[in-house]
């Protein structure tokens, strides 16, 4: 596979692991329609290639993600109906696509999750946050709505949190975040990697086509009917019984060794 440059974001390999960073420092990693683009690529990229079981994303520098960029708002606010529509739609697909990968993701939040940013990590199936991060909601203090990232933050907290938040638009540390369900884990600064890292490993050591099948379970049993749920929920483990992984799984148990994805 011929690897990809991008100007926006840094994308590494390593140990079974994707990893993404957001890397626009200097403007806290605050996103624009290049950096939209840039992460869809590297998502599908690592999404195709069956060395990577795990998916990370992460900032460089002090903060995880500003919100957007302040430069491309000075364009979009001259922008038409039409084309604000376009660029919303590119921000939608991109947190669905990362939402939906059929592999784990972790956001590792180093710093300052703000607006979009927010939406980032909230459509990553687990995330760990530094002590230090502060979370917010603030579209609506310049006019505007968490509107793309709204059902990733509302899955994560719940209506009765997202309602405060997203009126109010007032900052949380990471304890608060946690406590709202926002945030999965909170590490110490200096403890943030090691923690990462561990849950990597953690969810290595499992089958990849068992954690793609979790996935797809939650996404969707929640809106199933209970008739349709039964049948789904049967036919999916009644498929992973009998198809290779389990067959493996289940040996590697009964046999008392590691299967051999984990090797």
């Amino acid at each position: 596979m011929t690897e990809r440059t991008y100007e926006t974001i840094r994308v590494e390999r390593e140990a079974k692991a994707g990893r993404i960073r957001l890397d626009r420092p200097d403007v806290h990693n605050a996103f624009n329609s290049q950096m939209i683009g840039e992460l869809r690529a590297a998502l599908a990229d690592l999404g195709e290639d069956e060395s990577i079981r795990v998916v990370v994303l992460s900032g460089t520098g002090k903060s995880f993600c500003s919100g957007a960029d302040l430069n491309w708002m000075r364009e979009i606010i001259r922008f038409s109906y039409e084309q604000n529509l376009a660029e919303s739609l590119e921000l939608a697909e991109w947190l669905h696509e990362l939402s939906t990968l059929p592999k784990p993701t972790v956001a590792r939040v180093n710093g300052a999750a703000i607006g979009g940013g927010v939406g980032f990590l909230s459509a990553c199936d687990i995330v760990v946050a530094s002590t230090d991060a502060v979370f917010g909601l603030s579209e609506v203090k310049i006019g505007l709505v968490p509107a793309c990232i709204a059902p990733y933050v509302l899955r994560r907290t719940g209506e009765g949190q997202a309602r405060r938040y997203f009126l109010t638009g007032e900052r949380l540390d990471a304890r608060r975040a946690l406590e709202i369900g926002l945030v999965n884990i909170v590490a110490e600064p200096e403890k943030l990697d090691e923690t990462v890292d561990g849950l990597v490993g953690r969810l290595i050591s499992s089958g990849p086509a068992a954690l793609a099948a979790c996935k797809e379970l939650l996404r969707k049993v929640p809106g199933m009917d209970i008739a349709a749920v039964k049948r789904f929920t049967a036919e999916m483990i009644a498929g992973l019984r009998v198809g290779p992984e389990g067959q493996e799984g289940m040996a590697a148990f009964l046999e008392k060794r590691k299967p051999k994805w984990s090797k």
